[in-house]
């Protein structure tokens, strides 16, 4: 079982290492990387703005990667007295590394509509909500919330760029190299896979592929696509999809 993780770096590299250490064969494909958001420089004065109890979320863990130097740059901090989200488990532990404070997540799946069922958010009416995060994704936690009766804004932290390969090269590569396993982490990544390589490599063998997802949402998305060996990891994070590839 040969395989290609698709994620974006470091967390690419890092997987296949671990794989590579139970003996397994792997490779990296990362379909997206990162940049600066746009809305980086004004995240102190949308910070100071919140007042006592409201809401912050974060939907990745480079929503931090970035968010935290641009704090240190102006000498602010991460506000003590508001209630604080993350969109899994590791993105929890990421914020609660650099700032000390309790992080509220979904148990069981990374995923927006996982979050959205977290008790405490239920009745918050009237509260201010910050979301951080990359530029585009999904709507559903904003729409969400607004439904619930909160002020909802946004932090553009970072930007995804989609990397730029060249599908035939690609598509004889990974195929003489038999990769027969496919890890993909998102509906943006799973819809540009799909597209990179030419119709007869997506015939041939793309869709033929073991797909690893982190939700029943991709599941569903690359079943309408053409995959029909499809897994469902129970977490998004390096540790989850090792247990699943494992």
């Amino acid at each position: 079982m040969t395989i290609l993780v698709t994620r974006p770096e470091p967390a690419a590299a890092e997987l296949v290492a671990r794989l590579r250490t139970h003996g397994r064969h792997a490779w990296s494909l990362p379909l997206i990387e990162f940049t600066p958001g746009r809305d980086l420089d004004a995240l102190p004065h949308m910070l100071a703005a919140l007042r006592p109890g409201d809401l912050i979320f974060l939907l990745s863990q480079q929503a931090i990667r970035y968010a935290q130097p641009a704090l240190q740059r102006s000498g602010a901090a991460w506000p003590g007295d508001v209630d604080y989200y993350a969109i899994g488990r590791s993105t929890a532990l990421a914020l609660h590394t650099v700032n000390g404070l309790t992080v509220d997540y979904p148990q069981d799946q990374e995923t927006s509509d996982a979050l959205i069922l977290i008790n405490r958010l239920q009745n918050v009416a009237g509260k201010r909500a910050l979301i951080l995060r990359g530029n585009g994704g999904r709507e559903l936690l904003a729409e969400t919330l607004l439904e619930r009766g909160v002020e909802v804004s946004f932090c553009e932290c970072y930007q995804r760029c989609n990397k730029q390969y060249d599908g035939a090269t690609e598509g004889r590569r990974w195929r003489d190299r038999g990769i027969a396993t496919l890890v993909v982490t998102s509906g943006e990544m799973l819809q540009q896979l799909f597209s990179l390589f030419p119709a007869i490599d997506r015939e041939e063998w793309l869709l033929h592929c073991r797909l690893l997802v982190v939700s029943e949402r991709l599941a569903t998305l690359a079943g309408e696509l053409g995959w029909q060996d499809i897994q469902v990891a129970d977490g998004a994070d390096n540790d989850a999809l090792l247990r699943a590839l494992l």
